[in-house]
């Protein structure tokens, strides 16, 4: 019974925490959406200004749909800005624009932990998309071997999610020293830069720790059965 409220328990925490991570992105992100940087300029001009003087001048920053979708191609050495990042002046756009040249200038200097996500980019996101099928197969034949290397694909996902944090960490990081070597911001800027880079970390500290519930969660259940 104890073991059953356990893996409850867990489960409640793989859905709760990433939607807490979410809504307080939203909360921080909406609330610098409105506060206008100081020096008055768009997420489009401080991307640029930063990949000019870092000797990127022929990459390409281009406007893409939706909110908060902002990120980096390294197919295509491309960055790519939500509508309200690239033509907005507000501290957010300023912030989540030079986030995403960090990962260009990660990619120009050979990160590592961006070198080794890439790399198992392919292997995760084929095995992630089979995970549960391969668990629902194993329950169905009573196989337990079926079972653990469905277990096993779902800890890729944790492990793809755990190469990432690094990668993000240190994007934020070069995006506030951007700021700041460049003269793109003002203490209250990157204050407020700050604080939205930080809250957009927490998501994914949150995904890490919501997948480590879930994965212990099927662990348990099928090591009990085992």
């Amino acid at each position: 019974m104890f073991e059953g409220l356990n893996t409850i328990y867990l489960l409640l925490i793989a859905l709760i925490l990433p939607l807490l991570a979410q809504g307080y992105v939203m909360l921080t992100y909406n609330k610098y959406k409105k506060e206008k940087n100081s020096y008055d300029i768009t997420g489009f001009d401080a991307a640029r200004e930063i990949l000019d003087k870092e000797g990127l001048q022929d990459m390409y920053i281009v406007e893409t749909s939706g909110t908060l979708s902002d990120h980096y191609d390294p197919v295509r050495k491309t960055i790519k800005l939500s509508r309200d990042i690239f033509h907005g002046k507000s501290i957010a756009a300023v912030a989540i624009a030079a986030h995403e040249v960090g990962h260009a200038i990660q990619d120009k200097e050979g990160h590592f932990f961006m070198k080794i996500r890439s790399l198992i980019f392919p292997v995760v996101k084929l095995g992630t998309q089979f995970a549960y099928i391969v668990l629902f197969v194993g329950i169905i034949l009573e196989s337990l071997n079926l079972i653990w290397l469905a277990i096993g694909l779902v800890g890729l996902g944790l492990l793809f999610q755990i190469v990432t944090l690094p990668v993000e960490f240190d994007a934020s990081k070069k995006a506030k020293a951007f700021l700041t070597k460049y003269n793109l911001a003002d203490n209250k800027t990157l204050r407020g830069s700050s604080s939205v880079l930080i809250a957009a970390a927490l998501t994914y500290v949150a995904g890490v720790v919501a997948s480590a519930m879930q994965l212990l969660r099927l662990v348990l259940i099928f090591g009990r059965r085992n």
